[in-house]
Order: structure tokens, then sequence, then C-alpha cells
């Protein structure tokens, strides 16, 4: 068991450091950021002052070693738009990306599992046809019209919800289906899938005949097995939810981690993109560990070995 989590910490570290270098080398492919930062009447030899400021003056690998050597200390650098460290604006804005994240993963998870279980269980029956119908929609809607759509029904003309912003629970509700519509929609379907194949297998075929209620059959004894496609997606999911809502924070102008990374990628903010995309990979990298530690939870006859 230690021999796999050390295996797995070694290839996460060198997945981050893979997904670093690429980030930083297409980042400085998008155009020199001294040209957004710099007034027009600004002469030659401010430019240049201000350059070698920011260390814009070295080579790439060069401001790659600086970047390294400074996550190492801690230190993710300093942002060229609102001359901040960068870590403290990544990690202000996370508290609002998790909160987005886990009422659209709650949203997934409550509908979708529920859904999917009642399809399986009454294959053809009014429920799996709702399903199937709403698992074809959530995955072909858009993003960005499902959320203008809510926000011109519900915000706009009904004035239930509020348009935009982050506050209370009602700011939250339609951000939380936008961003958690496809997810539901794919919950669904999976929680169909896996359940079917359980259900077919002999111990629910047993006890059935020893006359166990459905609702235990299905919690107890299906549920459980068909549970690591159900977790393996879930986990995911909720990392997309996280690092992907750049569309629902956008649209809602939600405070959040993807809108600022935007914000940094349009304003060349070299250090912020960096820093951003870096925790976003930690965070990824860590659930997904988490997860391949839990399945031996769920089914004890997976082996670490």
């Amino acid at each position: 068991m230690i021999r796999y989590i050390l295996q797995r910490v070694g290839q996460s570290v060198v997945t981050i450091w893979g997904i670093s270098i690429v980030v930083f080398m297409l980042a400085h492919f998008s155009g020199d950021p001294l040209l957004l930062l710099v007034p027009p009447e600004a002469t030659k030899a401010e430019v240049e002052q201000i350059r070698i400021s920011y260390g814009l003056d070295k080579s790439l690998p060069e401001q790659y070693l600086t970047f390294m050597r400074g996550v190492v200390r801690g230190d993710f650098g300093t942002s060229l738009r609102f001359d901040e460290p960068t870590l403290p604006l990544v990690l202000d804005r996370i508290p609002a990306s998790l909160k987005l994240a886990v009422a659209a993963m709650a949203l997934s998870l409550g509908f979708g599992i529920t859904v999917g279980v009642l399809s399986a269980s009454k294959p053809g029956g009014l429920v799996d046809r709702f399903g199937k119908v709403f698992a074809m929609l959530g995955q072909s809607v858009p993003v960005f019209w499902l959320g203008i759509m809510l926000i011109l029904v519900f915000a706009v003309r009904l004035r239930w919800f509020p348009t935009s912003g982050e506050g209370g629970l009602k700011h939250l509700v339609l951000p939380a289906i936008t961003l958690g519509w496809y997810s539901t929609s794919a919950m669904t379907r999976i929680t169909r899938s896996a359940m079917l194949d359980v259900l077919d297998a002999d111990y629910i075929r047993l006890a059935q005949i020893k006359g166990l209620h459905p609702f235990t059959i299905i919690t107890k004894h299906a549920l459980r097995n068909a549970a690591i496609p159900i977790v393996t997606l879930a986990s995911l999911q909720f990392i997309a939810l996280i690092n992907g809502a750049v569309v629902t924070e956008t649209i809602f102008a939600w405070p959040g981690m993807g809108r600022l990374t935007v914000d940094a990628v349009f304003a060349r903010d070299f250090p912020l993109v960096q820093t951003a995309v870096f925790v976003a990979s930690v965070l990824f990298v860590i659930t997904n560990l988490g997860v391949d530690l839990l399945y031996g939870v769920l089914n004890p006859r997976i082996s670490y070995a």
C-alpha cells in the first residue's frame, strides 16, 4: 500500500511538472505583456527598466527556472496586472469556485444518481424515458445558452433570482444549475448503465429470492457494487466543475478562479496564469489519488500490490 502511494505521488509530481512547462511556454508565445502594462507615451528606456524589474529580459529557460525555484519556496511570483503576489490572488478565489462546484456537484449526485437508479430499476418506464431525454438534452445544450436562458426567464422576467454576483443562496441557484447541467446528465447515464450491469448479477437474484425489500437490494447490494464507475466520474466531474467553470463564472460574474484565469490570459499575466494552472493541477492530482485509494474501500477485492 505504501509503495503504491509513493509511486502515485511520484507520477503526480511528474505530471504537474510537465503541465507547468507546457503552460509556461504557451503563455509566453501569446505576446509581450509589457505592451498592455506600459502607457503609449513610455520611452524605450522606461519599458526596458520595467522589463528588467519583472525578469522578462531573461531567456525562457532562465525565467522558467526562476519560477520553479520560487514554487519550491512557496513564492509563485508577482502578478503583472495587480502588482501583488499571485498565490494569494488565486487562493482568495478558490472558496468561491469551491462553493459553486459543491452546489453543482450536489445537484449532479442527488438528481443524477436518483434518476439513474430509478431508470435502471424499471427499464422502459416513465422515469427511464425521462432520464434518456434529460441525458440527451444535458449533453447537447451549450452551457452559455442555458445560462443566458435561465437569466432571461428566472431573473429578468420572473425576478425569482438575481442576475449575477455572489451572495446568498439565491445567487447560487442559477449558476449551480448551469454548471451542473452537463455533469448531472452524465451522472444519470453512468448510474443507469452501472446499475443495469449489477442488477443482472446472480447475487441480486439471490437477494430477490430471499425476499429482501427492493429498497434494501438496491441501496445495500446493487448501488455499492455499482459505485466504482460512479465515484470515478464524480471525482473527474468535480475537478472539471472547479477548473472548467470559466463560462459559467463569466456569464454570472461569479468571482471564482476560472474567471480570474481568463482575465489573466487576456492580460498576458504570465505569473498569474502559471500559478492558477499549477494550483488547479495540484487539486486534480490530489483528487485522483484520493479516488484511487477509495477504490479499495468500496471494493475489498481490489489490490494495490
